[in-house]
Parts: C-alpha cells; structure tokens; sequence
C-alpha cells in the first residue's frame, strides 16, 4: 500500500478539491491515492486498444470529469516521483503535458489551472486559488511561475511526448 501513498504536496491538494463552477473553474476530480497499477494498466489498455499496452511508467493520481487522467510520468530512471514530469491523458485520446515535476505543478494549481486544463493551455485567464497558492509556498521547490511559462518549459524538454507515448503504447 505504501507504493500508492501521494506524495504530502498532492495528498494536501487532494484534501482542498476543486470547484468545476459550472465550467468556469477546474474540471479535476484528485485521488487520495495513487491509482493501483493494474487499474492504470486496464485503461492505458482500453484507451490505446492495445491488449498488451503497460501503464507501469504511470502513476494516476486524479481524473477529469470525462474520464481523462493526471499522472505522473515516471520517464526520469532512479529519480522519485516528485522529480517526474506531470502528464494528461484525456478520455477522447488527447494528452499533454502539465509541468515538469510535481513542484511545477503545484505552481499550475495556484494559477488556477488543472492539468486538463494546463495540458490543453486553453487561453484563459489566470484564476489565483489561495488554498493552492499556500500549498505551492509550502512544498514547491521551484521558483513561482506562471502557468504557460510552466507548460511550455515541460513541452520544450519532451518535445517528443506524443511519439514516445505512442511507442510505450504500441
């Protein structure tokens, strides 16, 4: 069980929760744990159609309201999760990347974006959240941010995400 446990950082923000506002706020539904494996292997599975797909370099930490997945892309060998870049795996086949690492993340949050909605960049305007703002102050070991610097920063360093999420689901 020990494997699951959230990292502080997430397991705080889990505590918070979002407010969807009516599609005006954040479509994120946090975990309080990382999803099992197998269960993250069963739907990397049914969303690539592919029966032998692994979703091992996965740690599902929360959803959208469709269906999409926040994960933890555990692509950097030897290093802990919280060093690992943050990824989006929509229910409809689109994914992206949301930050770096987990204290990038957190900087997300505190902009007032989730990770569909940072992986997507969709243009709106940043929404500051208090609570979220104080758990970044608190655990984020990267300088603030805005969320777009953020997002384009983990872009520019897997500029090849979508192909090598493509060949790890081949």
């Amino acid at each position: 069980m020990t494997d699951r446990l959230l990292p502080p950082a997430l397991a705080e923000v889990a505590r918070v929760g979002f407010d969807y506002d009516d599609g005006e706020g954040v479509d994120f539904e946090p975990y309080d744990l990382f999803d099992a494996a197998e269960d993250t292997t069963a739907w990397l599975r049914l969303w690539t159609g592919n029966p032998e797909a692994d979703g091992s370099a996965f740690r599902v930490f929360g959803k959208d309201g469709a269906g999409g997945l926040a994960a933890i892309w555990t692509v950097r060998p030897g290093l802990p999760p919280d060093d690992q870049p943050v990824v989006f795996l929509g229910s409809e086949g689109e994914c992206g990347l949301v930050a770096g690492n987990l204290s990038d993340l957190l900087w997300v949050l505190a902009d007032g974006f989730g990770p569909r909605e940072a992986a997507r960049y969709e243009e709106r305007t940043a929404r500051p959240h208090a609570a979220f703002t104080a758990i970044a102050e608190r655990f984020a070991t990267t300088p603030r941010r805005p969320a777009v610097e953020i997002v384009l920063g983990a872009r520019a360093e897997f500029p090849s995400f979508e192909e090598d999420l493509d060949a790890l689901c081949r």
